[in-house]
């Protein structure tokens, strides 16, 4: 791949925070209004009147909502208006809907908020969500992900479907732990086959798709919550594309604030986190990013663990420095998880990066009944430049999958290029030719993207069309 050539160090430029947009997207966070979860209140979970369930007043998300009475459209104008002060390129938005159960939330409010979204990136007022979802696919900012957050017991073959017609792409569930008499403890109000079972239904219609785990819960142990990560990872029953680690903390107005009074339960103090968010690192397949460690709940709402916020900051700087060959006691720790190999964070921190040996790298793993293929574009240094899952079902009369394809780097705008970022150069193009070669190699006649609305011109240019019920896009091979 000799196209690829030296890049100078990316020095973010103008931008104020440039790892908002460093994976090749501008993220965009909507926050619904207050409203209890059906199944009630986690342990764990704050409440407050003016907040979303599981936020807290203070949150930067739920302050910029309520300055905005929750209106959808006008938190994600402030959003790109803010972006574009900062001087982000926002063509390429990842819509992230946030705060409570939306699935839980009555239908009609459902199409509203997204369709007010959409007309938010438009520029104007579109008749339908449907009219909406088609101007976008050529608008300025184009939503080329959506993102809702749910629980394992909201994700029905209606609730999927209706997801799938919004323009979904990606799902997170707030799995936490893998124990029934936890969930118990806690007030949950789901078991562990409801994970499996929204885990496979989520897989098969073709979501990215995210686990929230909270190491620390009451009942738990340290050695517990290393077991239940691993579990994750090595059942077939779970295998999620990215995790989010959430450490237990004792927050305001919440069920475990009264047991920590009582001496009941005992947050985890922050040398045990930090070796066990170590052992989940390590433990991290290649095929899995991990999103964040640690959610940013203002310390006047905490009443006990941890505090800091940058915590993952501190644990990836131990683990370089004990990989250091310089380190006197230095012991090489490999960590093979999504993030810590994006090129945009090598060139951020200045690491030794070799475009010119990108080569394509296929795992293949099992998961849901059926067969991934993670397809990775890296560097004799395992750094990574963009990614694609492939998933095939037993059956060949259903068509394969493709769930994600994703070029890492600084973001640019359409049709912009530049010498410190990798988008643009035909990459995505080498990952989709190697999808589609397995999957007819293997016997399937036809091959499915999930794709968000604003990557469908992308798509219609390799050779795809929007498939009957305006969800898909496909080609007959």
């Amino acid at each position: 791949m000799n196209e690829f050539v030296e890049r100078k160090d990316w020095e973010g430029k103008d931008q104020k925070k440039p790892t908002r947009t460093i994976s090749g997207v501008a993220p965009v966070s909507v926050m619904v209004p207050p409203r209890r979860c059906p199944h009630g209140v986690c342990a764990y979970c704050p409440t407050f009147d003016n907040a979303s369930q599981s936020y807290t007043p203070e949150s930067p998300a739920v302050i910029r909502a309520i300055s905005l009475a929750y209106d959808p459209k006008r938190q994600v104008e402030a959003r790109l208006k803010s972006y574009n002060a900062m001087k982000h390129p926002t063509d390429k938005i990842e819509l992230i809907i946030m705060g409570g159960t939306f699935m839980g939330f009555p239908r009609d409010f459902q199409v509203d908020f997204v369709k007010k979204c959409y007309d938010a990136m438009n520029g104007f007022d579109s008749k339908s969500l449907q009219e909406a979802k088609k101007a976008n696919e050529k608008a300025k900012n184009r939503c080329v992900a959506l993102c809702i957050e749910t629980r394992p017991d909201h994700c029905s073959e209606q609730q999927i479907s209706d997801m799938l017609s919004w323009g979904t792409t990606r799902v997170e569930l707030g799995v936490q732990i893998l124990d029934d008499k936890i969930y118990k403890k806690i007030n949950r109000g789901h078991s562990v086959r409801d994970v499996v079972e929204a885990t496979e239904r989520l897989k098969k219609a073709g979501f990215k798709l995210g686990y929230h785990m909270m190491p620390g819960l009451p009942g738990s142990t340290p050695q517990k919550d290393a077991r239940v990560y691993k579990q994750v990872f090595s059942s077939d029953k779970f295998k999620p594309d990215q995790v989010k680690i959430y450490p237990c903390q004792v927050i305001k107005n919440t069920g475990i604030e009264k047991w920590f009074y009582e001496r009941k339960f005992v947050p985890y103090d922050e040398k045990t986190v930090r070796d066990l968010l170590v052992k989940m690192l390590k433990a991290t397949p290649r095929y899995c990013r991990v999103m964040r460690i640690m959610r940013e709940i203002p310390q006047r709402y905490l009443v006990a663990g941890l505090t800091k916020i940058d915590l993952r900051k501190d644990v990836e700087e131990y683990i370089r420095d004990q990989s250091s060959k310089d380190h006197p006691a230095g012991r090489k720790i490999k960590i093979n998880e999504i993030r810590f190999r994006e090129i945009g964070f090598a060139l951020r921190d200045k690491r030794e990066i070799k475009p010119e040996t990108i080569k394509i790298k296929t795992t293949k793993y099992s998961a849901s009944h059926g067969k991934e293929f993670f397809i990775e574009a890296v560097d004799s240094k395992d750094n990574l430049y963009g990614l694609l899952r492939l998933r095939l079902e037993k059956d060949k009369k259903t068509p394969s999958m493709v769930r994600e394809l994703h070029v890492y780097s600084p973001a640019l705008n359409l049709g912009e290029r530049e010498e410190t970022s990798f988008q643009h150069i035909g990459l995505g193009k080498k990952l989709m030719a190697e999808a589609e070669k397995i999957a007819k190699k293997l016997g399937y006649k036809k091959i499915r993207v999930i794709s968000g609305v604003g990557v469908r011109e992308y798509y219609k240019n390799l050779g795809y069309k929007v498939d009957e019920n305006n969800v898909y896009m496909v080609k007959d091979f």
